[in-house]
């Protein structure tokens, strides 16, 4: 169903698991308190909030797939960063994309 709902709407398909294998950077944009708590291996935690500070020390040439705990601000840090030239990805709770990666 929800399949169906974004081909209606247009949304693309994102295969997570080949993108970071092709080298993607993943941004898990909570507080470091959330992120010490359980995150993806290998991700960087730059919390929302500090990603306009930060965003010189991530590598423009490499697409970001950003997460968090629901989806929402990774949403708004998917946003940023495409403002910014970067090719960015949602990709949404960071246990959810766990799974997909794990998958």
């Amino acid at each position: 169903m929800l399949d169906f709902i974004k081909k209606l709407f247009g949304g693309k398909s994102v295969d997570y698991k080949e993108l970071v294998r092709n080298g993607a950077q993943i941004i898990d944009v909570r507080t470091p308190a959330e992120f010490s708590n359980g995150h993806i291996r290998n991700s960087k935690n730059i919390p929302l909030q500090q990603l306009a500070a930060e965003m010189k020390k991530l590598d423009l040439k490499k697409p970001i797939v950003t997460c968090c705990a629901s989806g929402m601000r990774s949403a708004s840090a998917k946003a940023i960063l495409k403002q910014n030239g970067f090719e960015a990805y949602n990709g949404g709770g960071w246990d959810s994309l766990q799974n997909k990666l794990n998958s």
